[in-house]
């Protein structure tokens, strides 16, 4: 399996190119600000054809190089319904202003083909198999997509903002909320295999096990606590 992933724009938002080996098709999760270019870098490299854009959520530091993108394979976008109304309103979904410098490079609106994501669905592109999981808390409409173990690869797990390296995605922006930050963290994360890797929004890579022995938050969950006492701010992307 081949698994290209870079940081993109001015919150350094991870975004994913997925495919089963060089040369076939893939698909691309989370093009964020400033990642157009990167994706057509990589798809030249590795000798990709895009069939689809999957979206862990609707900020535009995740969205907003979904219509270029788009737009220049021809192919669909998927989201959660309830983060739908971030692609075309993106400051609604933050509370402020995102800054009209900033605002002057954004592409805001939706591609010609969106598609909505369900809790449970088994989304079957290019030749993988993701599983969408609903994991609200850093947005009302968040999802992880799962990977499961194949040959020598681990399963894999694109967590979005909900689960990083030592820390969880913020939920003081509207749609955020901190108890459903934590039922997801416990349904969705806490299930999964400590060979779980974790390939996140923001940050770099980690593990289930990792997370599991060493993030403040997982381990408060996994003993049934979740008081916040003690414990580093969550990080604080968008």
């Amino acid at each position: 399996m081949l698994i290209a992933g870079f940081p993109a724009g001015a919150w350094g938002t991870n975004c994913y190119l997925v495919a089963p080996a060089a040369g076939e098709e893939c698909v691309i999760i989370d093009p964020g600000h400033q990642a157009a270019q990167g994706v057509e870098e990589a798809v030249a490299k590795h000798r990709l054809k895009p069939v689809a854009v999957v979206l862990t959520h609707g900020h535009i530091d995740h969205v907003a190089s979904v219509v270029p993108v788009c737009g220049a394979h021809d192919v669909p976008a998927w989201i959660h319904p309830s983060d739908r109304f971030m692609m075309s309103d993106p400051e609604k979904a933050l509370g402020c202003s995102i800054g009209m410098p900033l605002m002057g490079e954004l592409t805001v609106g939706e591609p010609d083909d969106v598609k909505e994501l369900a809790d449970g669905a088994e989304l079957r592109l290019a030749g993988l198999e993701l599983t969408v999981a609903h994991a609200p808390g850093h947005t009302k409409g968040s999802v992880t997509f799962r990977m499961p173990e194949q040959a020598d690869v681990p399963p894999v797990f694109f967590s979005g903002d909900l689960l990083f390296a030592g820390s969880i995605g913020r939920t003081d922006l509207p749609g955020g909320d901190h108890a459903e930050m934590l039922e997801s963290l416990a349904r969705v994360v806490l299930p999964l295999d400590d060979s779980t890797v974790v390939l996140s929004g923001h940050g770099p890579q980690t593990s289930i096990g990792r997370e599991r022995a060493t993030n403040p938050y997982l381990r408060e969950v996994a003993a049934g606590l979740g008081d916040g006492a003690q414990r580093p701010a969550p990080r604080r992307g968008m």
